[in-house]
């Protein structure tokens, strides 16, 4: 990895800050449905939350003889929820309608990078499969460690058959890029209070044809800086990061300026990738109620800006950045929100997270029994939410079923027109009949392949 050099290194970057966030507010455009449990959970042997499709290099779902491919952050379900991320493995799965999945199992026999993964992305190319993820953790260390480096694995290949589909042949993994200390934080440089440096998501620009690696970083904020009016905000310093390629080779990355950054606003902009439609470029990024500086009131939702060129100018949707959030009586219903193109509509898939609590903060959970705990954590994809997208304002139109992910080609039921649209219930904290999407959506280890 070198720093580039040329008028896209020295491009400028574009800012979320504290007046445009200061107006985020729940509306009837921008709030989910009430999420219910499934009837019957559809992976009970394992705990399923960050996940990204196999996605070729113009965006699109690719197929691999036949079947789409998910690749999802897992572990044992018997283990506490908040404790996940310590153990957190890919898994992928794998569908022919978009609607029935089979777990595949790990992604890696052995020879990832770290001590466990985080998210990532993946690059179906002519044949070859590209997995970035987060190599999180020191794999040397003998005790838990909290390093972040993005990485690649390549190498393996998916084949498909009449029986289902398989992992075939060895990976090879390797790191992609460091921190440099300017442009990103390292590790040392860091006083706030979640140090980032992950979620590496592959894009190529479909108009210049350029190929780029996002993720998710902070800003070097000097201590003496006058930031933020020389306060406490100057530690919420989230960034969304770029490395190209000049050649195209999805190994090869040099490190550019950020596309954005939250200085002042947010600590984590996570999961951050790019939706290009009719011209423009939609970046969104997940983010928590507790990452946001002291002083904005946000919510665990989906953020989202659009700009006239990748490298933007980037100005917040609906004003304020918030395009999908939680009802207010479940604020941490789902998180982790994936958004992907389908016809003139934006889809969008999460996961099931603490579905039933209306708890101030996550740290709540801690005193909840090890019943509990479970008992209200979701662990699984949460229902897909239809957004209209219009320049630069965007509404919730409906949601599908979980883990119903189409193809571009395929049809969906007219979306709601009615002037209650699917946020407005869960404004006035009565719960829709989302559970109905449940039906016709399974996902199975085993048994007749769909």
């Amino acid at each position: 990895m070198t720093e580039g050099s040329g008028s896209d290194r020295d491009a400028g970057r574009s800012a979320w800050t504290a007046a445009q966030s200061g107006a985020i507010a729940r509306s009837a455009d921008t709030v989910a449905p009430v999420i219910r449990p499934p009837e019957t959970d559809p992976a009970e042997s394992v705990h399923v939350w960050d996940t990204w499709l196999l996605r070729d290099r113009s965006g699109e779902m690719a197929t691999v003889d036949g079947y789409r491919v998910a690749f999802s952050l897992t572990a044992t379900s018997e283990l506490l929820p908040g404790k996940r991320h310590d153990v957190a493995e890919i898994r992928y799965f794998y569908s022919r309608d978009g609607r029935r999945w089979h777990d595949g199992g790990p992604a890696f026999d052995g020879g990832s990078l770290g001590q466990r993964q985080w998210a990532g992305s993946a690059l179906y190319d002519d044949g070859d499969v590209y997995v970035y993820y987060t190599a999180a953790g020191d794999g040397d260390a003998s005790e838990l460690t909290h390093t972040q480096r993005p990485a690649v694995a390549h190498g393996g290949r998916l084949v498909g058959a009449a029986d289902g589909l398989t992992v075939d042949g060895e990976w090879d993994h390797e790191v992609l890029f460091e921190p440099d200390g300017t442009w990103y934080e390292t590790g040392e440089q860091s006083r706030g209070m979640i140090y980032t440096f992950r979620d590496p998501w592959f894009f190529e620009d479909p108009t210049t044809g350029q190929t780029y690696l996002l993720f998710e970083a902070n800003t070097p904020v000097p201590a003496d800086s006058d930031a933020c009016g020389g306060d406490a905000a100057r530690e919420f310093n989230g960034s969304v990061g770029v490395a190209a390629s000049p050649t195209g080779d999805p190994l090869e990355w040099e490190l550019r300026p950020p596309l954005l950054d939250a200085v002042c606003v947010n600590q984590e902009l996570e999961r951050p990738h790019v939706v290009p439609a009719d011209g423009r470029y939609y970046l969104f990024v997940s983010s928590h109620m507790h990452t946001f500086a002291p002083g904005i009131d946000g919510y665990d939702g989906l953020y989202g800006f659009v700009a006239d060129s990748f490298r933007g100018e980037y100005r917040p949707l609906n004003g304020s950045g918030l395009v999908v959030t939680n009802p207010a009586t479940a604020p941490f219903q789902a998180y982790s929100w994936m958004a992907f193109p389908h016809r003139e509509e934006v889809l969008v898939q999460s996961f099931s997270n603490y579905f039933d609590f209306d708890g101030e903060s996550l740290d709540e959970i801690a005193g909840l029994s090890t019943d509990e705990q479970l008992r209200r954590f979701g662990g699984t994809l949460a229902p897909t939410v239809r957004l209209a997208v219009d320049g630069d304002r965007t509404r919730i139109v409906g949601t599908l079923e979980r883990w119903r992910m189409p193809l571009p080609e395929e049809p969906l039921p007219e979306p709601d027109t009615d002037d209650r649209r699917p946020g407005a219930a869960a404004l006035e904290d009565r719960p829709i009949g989302v559970g109905v999407g449940d039906a016709g959506s399974y996902l199975s280890s085993g048994g007749e392949r769909g």
